[in-house]
This record gives structure tokens, C-alpha cells and sequence, in this order.
């Protein structure tokens, strides 16, 4: 792995799921790392991410830094989750 980051997703029954972005180091492959498996039993299992996003690269700003808005917003319209990002919670 050479960088990753979570978000949140719009989730029906507990508001929002968590979300990995991975960027892969050269010679790596999706089939070749687990990220579910790596974290089971390392960390609680409400922390493990549910959905796995494989990218060859991050939406930036021009100054370098992660547009992590950005990256929900093609993240919740990947996963068909418009209707869900529309509820409003607390």
C-alpha cells in the first residue's frame, strides 16, 4: 500500500459507513492485498471500512492537499447512494 484514506458514506441504518481510498505501490494488485482481512482482528470490527476503493490517484487542490469532499461526492454517485446523501440527520 502506498497511501490511503477513509471517509464516511451515507448508510441507511447507522447514518454513515466508513470508506477506503487505496493507492497501491508498484508490483502490487487489488487480488493481492485484503483490506478487510489485514484490519480483522487488529482493530474493532466498527472500524473495519465496508466498501474498498482501488485508485491510481487522489482529487487534489492545486496546492497537493486531499480534496476529501470530492472524493465522497464521486464515492456516494459510484455507489448509487444518492437518495441516502439526501436525508438530512442531526
Amino acid at each position: 500500500m502506498l497511501d490511503a484514506y477513509i471517509i464516511g458514506v451515507p448508510d441507511k441504518k447507522y447514518g454513515e459507513e466508513l470508506m477506503i481510498w487505496v493507492k497501491l505501490a508498484e508490483g502490487y494488485d487489488e487480488e493481492s492485498i485484503s483490506i478487510k482481512r489485514m484490519c480483522h482482528g487488529r482493530i474493532a470490527h466498527y472500524k473495519i471500512p465496508r466498501y474498498v476503493k482501488f485508485t491510481d490517484s487522489f482529487p487534489m487542490t492545486i496546492s497537493g492537499k486531499i480534496q476529501k469532499f470530492r472524493m465522497r461526492e464521486l464515492s456516494v454517485k459510484e455507489l448509487g447512494l444518492e437518495e441516502l446523501d439526501r436525508i438530512e440527520t442531526a
